[in-house]
């Protein structure tokens, strides 16, 4: 008899991995074929900026490139392997290595000239600036 491992996730993580892999190749085929694995992010708006924030473990700040371009932030980077010889010749690597790639789009009042990013024990925070908001412009009538 076979023993065989239900796993009841199975489809729908495979079903989720093909429209990630066809979203992506829609978006940029030449971003997505090398795109390893995808850090989970949060995102938030505050009174005077945009936040982002991304768990990215083990990777060092010299492997991570932002970029602003044309309304979208795009943060791209890559997470080394250690190559490791296991002496008792079995091993497990649940981990993902390789490179990384997410793109957001900018809101309209996002100050792209001003982004700023850090990198603190595997979190990366972007802080997006707001612009200030234009206030109307009060035209008076005089008579003629």
């Amino acid at each position: 008899m076979t023993i065989v491992r239900y796993e009841p996730w199975a489809l729908l993580s495979r079903f989720q991995r093909q429209f990630e892999r066809a979203v992506g190749e829609s978006a940029d085929s030449a971003d997505s074929a090398s795109v390893s694995w995808i850090p989970h992010v949060d995102v938030r708006e505050e009174a005077e900026r945009f936040v982002v924030v991304a768990d990215v473990p083990g990777v060092e700040g010299k492997d991570i490139e932002i970029t602003a371009d044309k309304g979208v932030l795009t943060i791209r980077g890559e997470r080394r392997s250690q190559n490791k010889t296991s002496a008792d010749g079995f091993e497990r690597v649940e981990r993902a290595t390789g490179s990384f790639l997410r793109r957001f789009s900018l809101p309209e009042s996002a100050d792209a000239e001003a982004i700023k990013a850090r990198h603190v024990n595997g979190v990366l925070e972007v802080s997006i600036p707001k612009r200030p908001q234009e206030q109307p412009r009060r035209i008076s009538v005089q008579a003629a």
